[in-house]
């Protein structure tokens, strides 16, 4: 063997050293896609319990009419003691909450107080929060004509609707659920979209909520299309949770009236790999051959996935799925949710072992969103240490110091 095979081997195995731990790890992470036996059978209990087919099951009017919305009730599915079902009675007394039969099915398999109970079932924590605030990106403040938030020159959001499938317990809106589900009223609909067409400049809108994708299929296909028609509108992007809490929403139908409008992007939200199952997959397999960009903004929540282990996994398991992880968000201040907040440091922590460990495409942006809606801002580690005259400094993934030219070779 010569000198530059026997360096690759060094090289080979150090690199191979790097990722032992992260292997070891992941064997013991529980993913939606291996656990497919023990959600058939939650499946088949729920149905039962329901009095329910397997066509109601796949029937996403049917998963949103049975939302679980009561202790009672839920406390049989997950047979919970009597103090956590009081617990979830007093909560629900402040902050609304739901479940899909869909996702109940997968806090069932996962463990009491576990990152998909967490996410779903209400903690007595919600009422201890002193710290939170009810819009603590100050939405109500950057609205111009009502449904739309707009915080940057040349984007905006329309929020259409408050329903969801699932009412997440660390969602940043919870002060629009209120008590029912609404839609907001055509006449505000048209308001916003005569806001995008008199204002040139906005080239990217978002629709969102709530979950866009519970609107019906007709009026999606009046917004999405009259944005279509404006000129100066490049890209349209939907904000939805369903490919995670109701995938049974991605419907032939629904993908043919996307298809209908490219560039169509739609972010969702996958925060640990247990939520990634094979009807997960494939709904998301069904929006990308509608022509659909799919990208994931995960928040970073205490006990879910602060886990540099967990996080990789996640993004892992999202590419297989042709999702892209596209933000890891920094959970925000929202009243009641103060106990998923981690610190800045940990998130940082986990960026340093994504990065350069794993392939670039699995590695989304760190993102803090300011508070008082002045928008997002990246976080990450420090990769550029130091500059002089001639050099910057780059540190490595490896932590190795590397001096780097600053100025371009001159040419004559």
């Amino acid at each position: 063997m010569n000198k530059l095979r026997q360096t690759a081997e060094i090289r080979a195995g150090e690199l191979r050293s790097r990722i032992e731990e992260y292997l070891a790890a992941a064997r013991t992470i529980p993913t939606g896609l291996a656990l497919g036996e023990q959600l058939k059978e939650q499946r088949e209990r729920l149905l039962r319990f329901f009095g329910a087919t397997e066509n109601d099951w796949n029937n996403w009017h049917w998963q949103l009419r049975n939302r679980i919305r009561d202790a009672g009730v839920l406390a049989r599915i997950l047979s919970l003691d009597g103090e956590t079902k009081s617990a979830v009675e007093r909560v629900g007394r402040r902050f609304r909450w739901a479940i899909s039969p869909y996702y109940a099915a997968l806090v069932a398999v996962d463990r009491p107080g576990g990152p998909i109970w967490r996410q779903a079932v209400p903690s007595p924590a919600e009422l201890e929060d002193a710290f939170g605030d009810d819009d603590p990106m100050c939405e109500e403040l950057t609205s111009p004509v009502p449904a739309v938030t707009r915080r940057y020159p040349d984007r905006l959001i329309i929020n259409v609707t408050n329903r969801c499938a699932v009412f997440c317990r660390h969602c940043q809106r919870r002060r629009n659920i209120g008590e029912v589900d609404r839609q907001q009223p055509v006449s505000v609909l048209r308001a916003a979209l005569e806001y995008v067409r008199a204002n040139p400049e906005i080239r990217d809108v978002l629709i969102t909520g709530g979950d866009a994708l519970l609107l019906s299929n007709r009026r999606l296909d009046w917004l999405l299309r009259e944005l279509h028609h404006m000129p100066h509108v490049e890209i349209k992007r939907l904000g939805t949770r369903v490919p995670v809490t109701m995938p049974q929403r991605i419907t032939p139908e629904l993908c043919a009236v996307l298809e209908k409008y490219p560039p169509i992007y739609i972010n969702t939200q996958f925060n640990h790999p247990l939520e990634i199952t094979a009807e997960a997959a494939e709904a998301c397999a069904r929006l990308v051959k509608a022509g659909v960009v799919l990208g994931n903004q995960a928040v970073l929540l205490r006990g879910v996935n602060d886990d540099e282990h967990v996080m990789k996994k996640l993004c892992h398991e999202l590419l297989r799925i042709r999702v892209r992880p596209y933000y890891l968000f920094h959970a925000k201040p929202v009243r009641g949710t103060g106990h998923f907040i981690t610190s800045v440091d940990r998130g940082l922590a986990i960026m340093e072992k994504l990065r350069g460990y794993t392939s670039g495409l699995a590695v989304p942006t760190y993102i803090i969103n300011v508070p008082g809606g002045y928008g997002k801002v990246p976080a990450g580690p420090n990769y550029l240490v130091g500059r002089d005259e001639r050099y910057v400094y780059l540190r490595t993934w490896e932590n190795r110091i590397i001096a780097y030219p600053n100025e371009p070779p001159a040419f004559s």
